[in-house]
């Protein structure tokens, strides 16, 4: 990088072989965590100070976020999480991400007039997955409590955490909403005006519900693991399961179909239900192993991305030049169209993900990347398979909406559609311990609250097709394949690094150009974070109403001119977004000579690493 390039984007000048940063790199030998709020970094860093471990931290950290950032994850919500645990050496994937009701199918769907799964309210939500699978981690390789674990979130559900102002933006652009449809939400979240941004708001009755869960899980004894089960079981199969039932049977709720619903989801399909624990996938790259979870996810997108442009130097381009983003863009184009075209839930498809990651694949798909940017959507043909794929749809979805929303159709706040996004912890102790969770969904604005527990039911069954054949189709007890995606990566066979990120579609985007920068160019976690970044949406988008943009690009506002100017010289759809608008990064790794370092988003103000 030259002085003249950092200079544009923002950073004054080099310092060495460094170049400044908005925050330095945290380092320690204590331990670390990286969240995308600073309070639940503050949270697991406090359970690291009091003996728990990193399993211990994250959890805490986890059930935080749901309370601090209510518009980005919630108890109703999922969770994958990804593991080391020193104790083992061993890693995991956990996944908590909940599968179709038992009675959600194509044919139910389509009997009420749908051509497409609903983003917002009751038909689109799946079991909840989030509770047991920070359970489950808890239970294998944690220490604590039920109590311990929760008493953070019950703290600040009862007395208040303060509202960034995202949170009261997220809730003004669905009042309209709330106070004509969904009026359990409206009574949780328009009370006393709302939460004021900066201001303490409390959700008592979400305290309520964690401190009955763990009355009940203390009622089984003093053994932590048989509290942790009755926890789980109090979840699934007790209360909070029975609350849930009630709520899905009798409540309609306004969706964006511009109808209103009732929920398939009940009582039984939680009752017969648990987190899943895998091996996760992995892919060597540049001596390093970096793992994600499986094809139920788009993870694998990610290291097909980095399979793809393995035998390029990337240490030989500029890092903030046209040639990088033109290859990593063109390379996560052919990865996300095979993303498309064949993952889905591994129990019902199989998935043909070792010829997708292997070389003689990628070759041949390394190959299509030219010197002009691609419009077309190009799934590739593993062992000789037909790609199947809704793109022509998505393509009219997307032209449709645009219309409508030049004609002043159904607005916004009138059907639910605001977007939700993401939260993401990373948390090291000083054993080697290491977690990546991203919890999501959930989020306030998803569907109507559940009045007897203070939190509403996702809505990630809108990423399923309505169409079975397809690999990502709706079919009972089958997992939506989610854009949840944690990493890890391991260096010479040793665990090295916990990373991961907000951002839907993003998310495998931007963690690649992170990785890329850290691997080739030598950055650490902070400097990889704050370098602009970008990202495509090219292919079919995973969330309603599941449109595709051929060729779009948009790269931060602090590339230089000629950077956007090179790209669409190519024929990059490019556009320049905010000065800090791509990326929600956190990160952490453990070094060989005992060093713990950490580093997190400045974009938008919540994202903080701490560690000592």
């Amino acid at each position: 990088m030259s002085q003249t390039t950092l200079a544009s984007i923002g950073f004054p000048a080099k310092e060495g072989a460094r170049a400044f940063t908005t925050r330095p790199e945290i380092i320690g030998t204590f331990g670390a965590v990286a969240s995308t709020h600073w309070i639940a970094s503050q949270v697991g860093m406090a359970v690291l100070e009091r003996g728990g471990n990193a399993f211990d931290a994250a959890a805490a950290a986890g059930f935080t976020l749901q309370i601090v950032e209510p518009h980005l994850n919630g108890p109703g919500g999922d969770c994958p999480i990804l593991l080391h645990s020193a104790r083992t050496g061993q890693q995991q994937a956990i996944c908590g991400q909940g599968p179709a009701p038992a009675g959600l199918n194509v044919a139910l769907m389509k009997s009420l007039g749908h051509e497409i799964m609903p983003g917002t309210g009751m038909l689109a939500a799946p079991i909840p997955g989030a509770f047991d699978a920070w359970m489950l981690m808890l239970r294998d390789h944690g220490t604590w409590k039920p109590r311990d674990i929760l008493a953070y979130a019950i703290g600040y559900a009862r007395h208040g955490a303060p509202m960034v102002p995202r949170v009261r933006a997220t809730i003004d652009s669905v009042r309209p909403l709330f106070e004509a449809e969904w009026k359990t939400s409206a009574a949780l979240w328009l009370r006393n005006g709302g939460p004021a941004p900066g201001g303490l708001y409390a959700n008592p009755t979400l305290a309520d519900t964690y401190e009955r869960v763990v009355r009940e899980a203390e009622a089984a004894g003093g053994d932590r693991v048989a509290q942790i089960e009755a926890a789980r079981s109090t979840w699934y199969r007790g209360f909070v399961a029975d609350a849930i039932d009630r709520f899905c049977r009798v409540t309609e709720a306004m969706d964006t179909s511009g109808r209103r619903h009732r929920a398939v989801l009940n009582g039984q399909d939680l009752a017969h239900w648990s987190a899943g624990i895998e091996e996760p996938l992995g892919l060597e790259y540049h001596g390093h192993r970096v793992l994600k979870c499986g094809p139920w996810s788009q993870g694998p997108a990610m290291l097909q991305t980095l399979a793809l442009i393995a035998g390029d130097d990337i240490a030989a381009m500029d890092p903030m030049g046209p040639d990088f983003i033109h290859l990593v863009a063109e390379a996560m184009k052919l990865a996300f169209a095979d993303r498309e075209a064949f993952y889905g839930d591994p129990n019902f498809v199989d998935v043909p993900m070792a010829t997708l990651l292997s070389p003689a694949y990628s070759a041949a798909r390394r190959a299509l990347i030219g010197a002009a940017a691609s419009m077309e959507f190009r799934p590739g043909s593993p062992d000789g398979r037909a790609p199947r794929t809704d793109y022509a749809a998505a393509i009219r979805r997307a032209q449709e909406m645009a219309a409508a929303a030049g004609s002043g159709e159904p607005t916004v706040s009138r059907l639910g559609a605001a977007g939700g996004d993401t939260c993401h912890v990373d948390v090291i102790d000083a054993a080697g311990n290491m977690v990546s969770a991203t919890p999501s969904a959930g989020w306030l604005q998803s569907s109507p609250a559940i009045p007897e527990l203070g939190f509403c039911l996702g809505t990630r069954c809108q990423m399923f097709w309505l169409d079975e054949t397809l690999p990502n189709g709706l079919q009972p007890g089958k997992r939506p394949r989610t854009t949840l995606s944690p990493a890890l990566v391991l260096r010479d066979g040793k665990p090295w690094m916990s990373f991961g990120t907000p951002g839907g579609e993003q998310q495998d985007q931007w963690q690649s150009i992170m990785l890329l920068r850290m691997l080739h160019q030598g950055m650490n976690i902070q400097e990889a974070i704050d370098a602009p970044s970008f990202h495509s949406e090219h292919w079919i988008s995973s969330f309603w109403p599941r449109g595709a943009k051929p060729g779009k690009l948009v790269i931060e506002g602090r590339y230089a001119p000629e950077v956007l100017a090179a790209l669409k010289a190519r024929g990059h759809q490019a556009e320049a977004g905010g000065d800090w608008s791509e990326g929600r990064l956190t990160g952490a790794r453990f070094e060989a000579d005992g060093t713990i370092r950490a580093g997190a988003n400045p974009r938008g103000m919540q994202g903080y690493a701490v560690g000592r």
